[in-house]
């Protein structure tokens, strides 16, 4: 039993702390809170999305399952300036594939804006995954609008036709259960 095909597009940002994932969705929003709504216009169709951003637990390097769960698309952020931040790629990587299989991801070197220089370097991590690279700037704007319209539309793509994912059924079949014992 697959989850039922929801509307709202549920978009998770994801990497170290301090890679530049905040200002992301600010400058899609005017709400500044951990969970950033947006009324897109993808293909002329209306499209509820909500970007979900850490708060800063990535710093505890793992994330609750639960930040996972119905999630369509990741970005999944590095900083340019921090190679670290590259090489925990992995990890972040494998750890989003251990609870939601399947999930689009799109992988962004921000802060390009400290040196433009680093758009002439290779990334190899995001080609094998095979995954959308954009090189970014939270600061100036640089790809953030083609970030986020990529991520809608894997998004909308992966909601179409969501995994068989048993921990997501049980969830959902409680969810329902409690729904109705409220009314």
């Amino acid at each position: 039993m697959a989850a039922k095909k929801d509307e709202r597009i549920k978009i998770i940002l994801l990497g170290d702390s301090a890679v530049g994932k905040t200002n992301r969705p600010q400058q899609m929003s005017t709400f500044a809170l951990t969970l950033f709504s947006y009324d897109a216009e993808i293909d002329g169709k209306k499209v509820p999305v909500d970007f979900w951003d850490t708060a800063g637990q990535e710093r505890f390097n793992s994330m609750h399952p639960s930040y996972y769960y119905n999630a369509h698309c990741c970005i999944l952020v590095f900083d340019v300036t921090r190679k670290v931040t590259y090489m925990n790629l992995n990890t972040w990587y494998k750890e989003l594939q251990d609870a939601r299989k399947g999930i689009p991801v799109i992988v962004v070197a921000n802060k390009i804006d400290v040196d433009y220089k680093v758009t002439e370097r290779s990334f190899a991590f995001a080609g094998k995954k095979g995954a959308p690279f954009f090189f970014a700037s939270a600061s100036d704007g640089t790809n953030v609008v083609q970030i986020f319209e990529e991520a809608i539309k894997a998004g909308m793509e992966f909601n179409e036709k969501p995994p068989q994912d048993f921990v997501s059924d049980v969830l959902s079949l409680l969810a329902e259960d409690w729904g109705d014992k409220k009314q």
